[in-house]
């Protein structure tokens, strides 16, 4: 994954049934970043694959630098123009996704010991 990409803690259910506070990866920035690769190894720029799509190229920015959540609709057009559909795209995002997640530092985790007593204090 690129350095550019940034990671957010995303809070789990309550109480304290999640256990491993992995930080996850933002889907949106993670897909732009695909976008963006299969651009690039195509040798088009913003304008000539936004064109293909039907999209603008500053929408087309916007949606590769993850600030923008782009509808499924969008995300095919855009797959479409890089000559990709919408379920092999998806799977290289899913890719992307569990390798940031192996490889995000996990915060320390209590025993369940300590996770049975501070529910009984709770309590």
């Amino acid at each position: 994954m690129s350095e550019n990409a940034r990671i957010y803690q995303l809070p789990g259910p309550r109480g304290l049934d999640r256990l491993d506070h992995r930080p996850e990866p933002l889907w949106r920035e993670v897909l732009g970043h695909r976008l963006r690769r299969l651009r690039l190894h195509r040798g088009e720029t913003l304008l000539e694959t936004a064109a293909a799509a039907g999209i603008s190229p500053q929408y087309l920015s916007e949606i590769e630098r993850g600030r923008k959540e782009p509808s499924s609709e969008m995300i095919a057009a855009v797959a479409g123009a890089l000559d990709t559909d919408l379920l092999d795209l998806t799977e290289q995002v899913t890719a992307e996704l569990r390798r940031e997640s192996r490889a995000a530092p996990l915060e320390p985790t209590p025993s369940r010991a300590t996770t049975q007593a501070m529910l009984a204090l709770a309590a």
